[in-house]
């Protein structure tokens, strides 16, 4: 993210860090250290099918299947039928995490790798991680979605830990999403949903990058 917590480079589909970032003076030369720690993750990628789509996944022909599991929840959908397909391509198993029974993922049942895990009106993330765990030995997921469903999981308390690489700039704009979006808080009773956090490790990074991990105090 960038100093101000944006995680996006504007309040449009076409604008994202991923493609911007690159072409900033003073922010690519130390890009590589973000993902070079991103290839560090657990063995079980969150993501969402919007920021999949932002990314360019739906355009994708080409991929090499790695030993990761892929969980994407995407309800509208955003993915497309050759997004489902890089997912399948590209995972160890790939998890469709979805509400709409007219998905896309839904024409391709007979892919081995493919579980389509559906709920009715809403996504039941505490139902969710909790069938990870028990039904596929999944004790850790790094997660690696959007502002919006950062939010949800935090407050429900699915969030124990936090790697932030800080980029050198500062972005702006009210409708450029951030770290953590969601509803906002406005009563008392709702600063119950604060998190604390207890710093475990700050490493300054080459071309002014910071390295920041917490522990979440649920």
């Amino acid at each position: 993210m960038s100093l101000d917590g944006k995680i996006s480079t504007g309040g449009v589909d076409e604008r994202d860090a991923d493609k911007d970032f690159p072409n900033i003076e003073g922010v690519a030369e130390g890009l590589h250290q973000y993902y070079e720690l991103e290839q560090q993750t657990d063995s079980c990628s969150f993501n969402t099918g919007k920021v999949q789509a932002k990314i360019g996944v739906n355009e994708k022909k080409e991929v090499s299947k790695i030993p990761v599991n892929f969980v994407v929840v995407d309800n509208k959908p955003h993915l497309n039928d050759v997004g489902v397909d890089y997912f399948i391509k590209k995972s160890k198993k790939f998890f469709l995490i979805t509400t709409n029974k007219l998905h896309p993922a839904y024409q391709r049942v007979d892919a081995e790798n493919l579980e389509i895990m559906y709920y009715e009106k809403q996504i039941d993330f505490q139902d969710l991680f909790q069938k990870f765990k028990d039904a596929h030995n999944i004790d850790a997921i790094t997660i690696q979605s959007g502002g919006t469903l950062n939010a949800v999981l935090l407050r429900e308390g699915l969030i124990d830990r936090v790697s932030i690489v800080v980029a050198p700039c500062l972005i702006g704009g009210k409708d450029t999403a951030t770290l953590i979006d969601g509803k906002s808080l406005s009563t008392v009773a709702d600063l119950g949903m604060i998190k604390p956090l207890v710093l475990k490790k700050c490493e300054t990074l080459a071309n002014s990058y910071i390295h920041l991990q917490y522990d979440v105090v649920n």
